[in-house]
């Protein structure tokens, strides 16, 4: 049919045929990676909220928040890390998502809403940058050393005092450099909450990500001297966290609010 053309159409028909084969060829990986990517977590749904406790593993010290949550009505499980949370953080993150995967068959909600203090924000972040964001409708982080912390830089520099999740939170982890280069997922609300006071993030402002919504206590309430270990207890914290949760878009908070959440 073709030697029928002109050399001049034969040309044109080629290269007819030549884009709509990649027309196609597009169309038809566009629907392949659309498949392949699950839904984003409905945010007019609260579904349970996990809490992952820091280095250390104490989950008594998310108890205050813990009750601070259930009094508000959500379903609250503060998450059992292995190794005391002192293990590596790709470890801790698996068994934050066998504790979703729990929480979800126990509920028969479609997604959590985690929250992670210091250490546990880097393992939540983790875990939903590696995959669990599907299931996460929103994150939120107390006093996260999402850059690194000096604490553990120093620490890491003794031997035998730094185990492998000391050594991940220093400030030139590759971890949590694989983190800031990809982000948090889209779809899944982040916010980080921090402490210009905070003794163990140093420096604190480690906890700010870029292009997060990342308020300092002090940015709302001036005078709060809230450390690094009073965070999960302190009122400020609890009602941030709480609105954060909601159903509606993460308050942008001022001063003029500081009397009201406390």
């Amino acid at each position: 049919m073709l030697t029928r053309l002109s050399p001049a159409r034969r040309r044109l028909v080629v290269a007819v045929v030549g884009l709509l084969a990649v027309i196609v060829l597009v169309v038809g990986v566009a629907v392949v990676l659309s498949r392949r990517q699950p839904p984003a977590a409905d945010q007019s749904a609260p579904g349970p909220v996990l809490l992952v406790p820091g280095y250390g593993g104490t989950q008594s010290s998310l108890s205050p928040l813990e009750a601070s949550l259930r009094a508000e009505g959500r379903d609250v499980t503060i998450v059992a890390l292995p190794d005391r949370a002192q293990g590596d953080l790709a470890g801790q993150a698996d068994a934050l998502g066998a504790a979703v995967d729990g929480a979800l068959r126990r509920t028969g909600a479609s997604s959590v809403d985690l929250v992670g203090y210091s250490a546990g924000g880097v393992v939540a972040r983790l875990w939903v940058q590696d995959g669990g964001a599907p299931r996460v409708r929103r994150l939120v982080t107390l006093g996260s050393p999402h850059h690194g912390t000096e604490v553990a830089t120093v620490g890491s520099l003794v031997a035998g005092s730094c185990p492998t999740a000391c050594q991940q939170l220093a400030t030139d982890s590759p971890l949590l450099a694989r983190l800031d280069r990809y982000g948090i997922p889209e779809g899944v609300v982040f916010l980080s909450i921090w402490s210009t006071r905070d003794d163990v993030v140093v420096p604190p402002g480690s906890s700010v990500v870029d292009g997060e919504p990342s308020p300092s206590l002090q940015s709302i309430c001036p005078g709060s001297t809230v450390t690094h270990g009073q965070l999960p207890a302190d009122p400020l914290v609890q009602s941030l966290v709480e609105q954060a949760l909601g159903v509606g878009p993460v308050p942008t908070w001022s001063p003029a609010d500081c009397s009201l959440l406390r």
